[in-house]
């Protein structure tokens, strides 16, 4: 499976534009409860009429003709010989050569393909012939020049851009072997023991380390990704971890303060991809609502997308958080995509509650999760993790086993982890400590037994 799997079968950009449905949401304050439930009502009933009625692509809109079909060529020479004698001989062959297919989505398309001058395989993504409107070269501008400014390990840079033969406009990214995020939770959900004994709740959070990673450094760039899923993560063979698809990432100048071009000015996101194997609320949308309904903030559900700032990515990182460690995700019991956003915007899920985890594929998270979902899943922005450096260090702390102290789960883990560097640190300290304890309790003993047998 490919790397670049920005519009693959298990996550395809769709989309809807309803101006009315932002109208009647941004009227809303967090402030305000009730008024939020109405709200989530109105967005959400407006959001599925919306996108069960997709409109086609917009007839009027300005179509973006290539100025010219460039036949992309290979540059260097090939080189023969014996040894004894070297030949330079001259090519003259398409660059980027096919070999298959690796997604599709409403905007383009992921291809697998070969750079017959470097020698190696690449990912080439495309826009469609019917995506050439003013608004859909914006967005694959926005994407080139987004991906491009992030040079970062767990980010696929791109190599090259282009326009193809037939006058296709394209970009080359790195492609890297592996699976995505969601697959290794499907296989782990399916009950697969290689992958459960591969993947334990330690590896599993190392792999999120790496989506943290790339969106600290998103962010320090003044990037949010806005689409933040399983499906846009990939693994490589090697533990290598990459986030995807940056095709909705936005600039951002600072928290709540939205930079450049608006989401308003989209009128080709109305563009749908067939649906993918877990249904339209797990695929990405374009439009008044922005990224993918079940792994949206709460902000985003509402269509606030002036109010979207890191931590609605935080928000969004949570989610798949939790699905990674419980392999259940929070809204498995939401059946269309209004009942989502409603629950996403004005219902609290029990997802820190041992108990909401009875049927889960390998039971309950660690305690010390538990808390942290609870803080994560905050419809508050400020009550969540400010930042992907904050929940790095929150993560970090519970793999050394310095958790927080927060019930007697965690107090009894942190004190053994005490105990454990105190002998690391003091052996002997620690070997008296626990000759002195083990004499204590062998006297209470024998007064215990003298007393009975008086």
């Amino acid at each position: 499976m490919s790397a670049t799997n920005t519009n693959g079968p298990v996550s395809r950009t769709v989309g809807y534009e309803e101006p009315q449905a932002v109208a009647a949401s941004t009227a809303v304050t967090a402030a305000a409860p009730t008024a939020v439930t109405g709200a989530a009502a109105t967005a959400a009933t407006m959001a599925e009429e919306s996108f069960a009625n997709t409109l086609a692509a917009d007839p009027t809109a300005t179509r973006i003709e290539a100025t010219r079909t460039t036949k992309v060529s290979t540059v260097l020479p090939g080189v023969e010989g014996d040894g004894t004698e070297i030949r330079l001989v001259p090519r003259n062959k398409l660059r980027y050569n096919e070999v298959k297919k690796l997604g599709e989505g409403g905007m383009g398309e992921v291809a697998l393909a070969m750079d017959e001058d470097i020698g190696r395989k690449i990912a080439l993504k495309r826009l469609h012939p019917e995506a050439l409107t003013a608004a859909g070269m914006a967005r694959f501008v926005d994407e080139v020049h987004i991906v491009g400014q992030l040079e970062h390990p767990n980010i696929v840079p791109i190599h090259d851009v282009g326009i193809d033969e037939q006058g296709r406009y394209f970009f080359v990214m790195k492609y890297v072997e592996g699976e995505t995020l969601e697959g290794v939770i499907d296989r782990l959900r399916e009950g697969d023991e290689k992958y459960r004994a591969k993947y334990t709740v330690e590896a599993r959070v190392e792999l999120f380390l790496g989506v943290l990673r790339a969106l600290h450094y998103a962010h320090a760039n003044g990037i949010v990704h806005r689409d933040l899923k399983p499906a846009n993560v990939m693994v490589g063979p090697y533990g290598e971890v990459m986030l995807m698809d940056w095709g909705i990432a936005k600039p951002v100048k600072r928290q709540g303060e939205m930079g450049g071009r608006t989401d308003a000015d989209d009128p080709d996101g109305d563009k749908q991809a067939e649906s993918s194997r877990h249904g339209r609320r797990y695929s990405t949308r374009h439009g008044s609502l922005i990224g993918t309904p079940a792994y949206m903030s709460p902000e985003q559900a509402l269509g606030l997308n002036d109010q979207i700032d890191e931590r609605s990515d935080m928000y969004s990182a949570m989610v798949m958080l939790h699905e990674l460690l419980g392999l259940k995700h929070y809204l498995h019991d939401k059946q269309t995509v209004a009942a989502m956003i409603t629950s996403i915007v004005s219902e609290d899920t029990p997802v820190h509650e041992m108990g909401w985890y009875a049927d889960a594929p390998m039971g309950c998270p660690p305690a010390e999760y538990l808390h942290m979902f609870h803080k994560g899943f905050s419809k508050k922005p400020e009550e969540r993790f400010q930042s992907a450096a904050e929940m790095m260090e929150y993560l970090q702390a519970i793999l050394e086993g310095r958790c927080q102290v927060q019930c007697a789960i965690t107090m009894t883990k942190r004190m053994t982890r005490e105990a454990g560097r105190l002998v690391d640190r003091k052996p002997w300290v620690a070997f008296i400590a626990m000759i002195t304890g083990a004499l204590v309790v062998l006297a209470a003993l024998v007064v215990l037994l003298m007393a009975a047998l008086r």
